[in-house]
């Protein structure tokens, strides 16, 4: 089964503006997670994965792995691990990187972050390699102002973001470096609900994530988030659809 880049990421990482997203500190974490796809009367695992945060020196260490299981592994094969490095003070991206295999390609994709005032330069390369050949072999660079993201920085950001204070229905919308392409992610928040993960029930914040060009057509589909209402502002559950069917992140933790 083929689980999209944005929901293995997903797994399970804003910013807020910044200083709400220097407020707050992430102690050092290992969540795990199972992966469910459903399509039709069919629900069942299909992967794992675990996100995990080391705090050193200046820097928060984020790291997410997932792999699918065997059964899935016979329609399309996931062993991914995506790193990235995000300094403490100030909440900012300095590394990405994206190792991943991936029904039958393995794709190397990383992305190095430079600022100049409020102007943010990824310098992107992106490497494909199917059946030892190499298909793809590029290096990029892009621009953006403001609050910009990777695909990992992005989970933590939007654990960081004050929906206490907001009212259903607002979002705030931010630059995301996927790798290859810059997008806006508009974080959209939708209220609290209890939420039932591996037989226990959190109190939540439900969110969206909304990803556009710069002309704002929808670069892929939405996802939806739960995210823990308390302390540790953990992501509970998360949704998206595959071109069949949909995939379940949910948290197996305490």
């Amino acid at each position: 089964m083929k689980i999209r880049h944005k929901i293995a990421v997903l797994m399970i990482s804003a910013v807020l503006g910044a200083a709400v997203a220097s407020a707050m500190r992430f102690d050092d974490e290992s969540l795990d997670y199972k992966v469910n796809y459903k399509w039709g009367l069919i629900h069942k695992q299909a992967g794992h994965a675990t996100l995990s945060l080391r705090n050193e020196g200046p820097n928060y260490y984020v790291r997410l792995t997932a792999a699918s299981e065997p059964w899935a592994d016979r329609f399309f094969e996931v062993r991914d691990t995506l790193n990235g490095v995000i300094e403490r003070e100030g909440f900012r991206s300095t590394f990405y990187e994206k190792i991943a295999h991936e029904g039958g390609e393995d794709k190397y994709d990383t992305v190095t972050f430079s600022y100049d005032g409020s102007k943010v330069t990824g310098k992107c390369t992106r490497r494909v390699v199917k059946k030892g050949k190499e298909r793809v072999n590029q290096q990029i660079e892009l621009e953006a102002e403001g609050t910009t993201v990777d695909m990992m920085s992005a989970y933590y950001y939007m654990r960081s973001l004050p929906y206490g204070s907001w009212a259903a229905g607002q979002s705030e919308t931010i630059t995301i470096f996927s790798g290859k392409r810059k997008e806006d992610l508009t974080i959209k928040y939708h209220g609290i609900e209890d939420v039932k993960a591996d037989r226990k029930t959190f109190r939540c914040y439900h969110i969206t994530f909304i990803f556009t060009s710069d002309g704002g057509k929808k670069t892929s589909d939405d996802m939806d988030a739960w995210i823990s209402a308390d302390a540790r502002r953990i992501p509970v559950r998360l949704e998206g659809k595959l071109p069949v069917g949909k995939v379940h992140c949910v948290y197996t933790g305490q």
